[in-house]
């Protein structure tokens, strides 16, 4: 069969951070560090599958956290309504990755089992860990089990030819990462297993964080998963918006062909 097409769609971004607030450890920590919000769209033929679903006007007003565009906006600029999406991969269950499940009535979400049960779990009696999260997301997520619109997976699995879903951990008990077979190689779409190419090329853990050692493990799952550490694409990292192609509406980059120039972190 063909391969997939990738692209990756811009729909926020915070740029009051410093760089404390994106690694554990830095010699610079109070250094201005931006960061990039994405949803993902794979597409082959008539096939397509959404990666994630960002968060809308609501999520953003409680959080103080504004959109530059509603998820549903940025799929409609690419020609996609939201109501078409049936197959949604959900790496985690964090506000901004899962905030938008609401808006995709008609998907059957793809999800580890272990980001369910953490996120239903004792460790949403400790505040520093439900932070990230939102009853009312986790409330739509278990709907969907109960509408039989729910895909668990207890580690690595097949979502469809040439795409499959591998649990890394770290970042959220059950975030799962998503490998694309491209015309460039296997691309993997790490989504938080790393928010910056910095934290993946140079070992260093990002500070949200329920299991250090799971987090640092990942980084070297994601270069085994990967053809080569030019198809790692970050989960948050500005820089995926200079190295790669802008393909139609100026808030979305096509990721399957490779970067268009070497990544220096």
């Amino acid at each position: 069969m063909s391969n997939w097409q990738v692209h990756a769609l811009k729909y926020a971004d915070r740029n009051s951070r410093t760089r404390a607030d994106s690694f554990i450890f830095d010699d610079n920590h109070d250094a201005p560090h931006a960061m990039d919000y994405f949803i993902w769209v794979l597409r082959r033929e008539g096939e397509v599958i959404l990666v994630d679903t960002g968060y809308d006007e609501a999520e953003a007003a409680s959080r103080d956290r504004p959109i530059l565009r509603d998820p549903r906006e940025a799929l409609a600029g690419i020609g996609l309504r939201a109501e078409d999406i049936t197959q949604l991969i959900v790496t985690h269950l964090h506000y901004d990755h899962a905030g938008g499940l609401h808006l995709f009535p008609n998907a059957t979400i793809h999800l580890q089992e272990a980001e369910m049960a953490y996120a239903t779990g004792p460790c949403m009696c400790h505040e520093a860990l439900k932070m990230p999260f939102s009853a009312d997301h986790i409330c739509e997520a278990v709907k969907r089990v109960y509408q039989g619109r729910c895909v668990f997976y207890d580690g690595d699995g097949e979502v469809s030819d040439g795409v499959t879903v591998h649990c890394i951990g770290g970042h959220s008990r059950g975030l799962q990462a998503v490998r694309v077979r491209t015309d460039a190689g296997w691309l993997c779409l790490a989504s938080d297993a790393t928010h910056y190419y910095e934290n993946v090329f140079e070992n260093k853990p990002f500070p949200i964080v329920v299991d250090l050692q799971n987090m640092l493990d990942g980084f070297a799952r994601l270069h085994e998963l990967a053809s080569e550490r030019s198809l790692i694409i970050p989960g948050h990292d500005p820089l995926v918006t200079k190295l790669f192609p802008v393909d139609g509406p100026e808030y979305c980059w096509r990721l399957d062909l490779g970067p268009d120039q070497p990544i220096k972190v």
